[in-house]
């Protein structure tokens, strides 16, 4: 895939990969799966949610157990207020408004709770992706954590500088969106990162974003980034480009991998998983317009 923005073009291309399960050796996976294909400049961008996974950075939500108080709170955000308020505030898709009023109250009860202690109210009023918390490409009732540590992209760097040895830049990328008002270099995230210039105002950025999209750009959300400085305009395209070329795996939600599967939310398994392409590596070039 080719965009171009304009005196530069963004070539991306998706790397298959088996399913990145618990315990995956990343470094000697990555390197067996690039050498040879990368150049000096190129810039490795990872899933966060694949990533995570590989690092065991996974919960089991079916062992929250949550407080009835939580149990009402979720009826009254998700059902009522995101489902016949804020929903249609945020301009969301009709078939994104019916699942939030089917949303289940006792699951969701416990991605609330375990979003309230990652990342306070802000994330947890949040309709989904709460602090960077993610159930879609996971088995039965795990969910992905948010990687925050700062050094996770730094160091995947300095390991693969010396297998691959090309000097290239590292991305860790969520699909969560970033909205973008590129007139003034505004970048509002709704989660946590470490790049500097995103302005994280949790529930609050998800809703102006939405809410005044002829003047904010949804893009993927780049977490973490390891290499050459990249100004936030370009890092905000690399982002949301190869998010675009990697695809959705199983589905963008629990909902989705359901339906795919016929099966119940908590029904999908690991081998179901690994039926499904998958491509957490995307080989991001930027090439200059002479």
């Amino acid at each position: 895939m080719i965009r171009r923005i304009g005196k530069r073009a963004i070539l991306a291309k998706p790397i298959k990969c088996e399913y990145w399960k618990p315990g995956t050796d990343i470094v000697k996976y990555l390197c067996s799966k690039l050498k040879g294909r990368i150049k000096n400049g190129d810039i490795i961008v990872l899933s966060e949610k694949a990533l995570a996974t590989a690092l065991g950075a996974i919960v089991d939500e079916s062992k929250i157990k949550p407080s009835t108080f939580s149990k009402i709170m979720v009826f009254l955000l998700m059902r009522i207020l995101w489902g016949y308020v804020l929903g249609i505030l945020t301009k969301l898709k009709k078939e994104t408004l019916e699942w939030i009023r089917e949303y289940p109250i006792a699951e969701g009860a416990a991605h609330k709770q375990l979003a309230l202690v990652l990342g306070g109210i802000l994330q947890a009023l949040k309709p989904s992706s709460e602090a960077g918390v993610d159930t879609s490409n996971l088995p039965y009732s795990y969910a992905s954590l948010p990687l925050n540590n700062c050094s996770i992209a730094g160091k995947l760097r300095e390991a693969l500088l010396k297998c691959l040895e090309a000097n290239v830049g590292l991305m860790i990328v969520d699909s969560d969106r970033t909205y973008f008002n590129q007139k003034y270099n505004i970048a509002l995230a709704s989660r946590k990162t470490c790049v500097k210039g995103l302005i994280n105002l949790g529930v609050l950025s998800y809703i102006l974003g939405r809410a005044f999209r002829r003047h904010f750009k949804p893009k993927a959300t780049p977490i973490s980034y390891a290499g050459p400085p990249i100004p936030l305009p370009l890092m905000l395209e690399i982002a949301e480009t190869a998010d675009r070329v990697r695809g959705v795996g199983a589905g963008r939600t629990v909902f989705e991998m359901a339906r795919r599967f016929n099966t119940t939310l908590n029904g999908v398994t690991w081998e179901m998983l690994s039926r499904i392409n998958h491509y957490p590596i995307v080989i991001v070039r930027i090439l200059e317009k002479s």
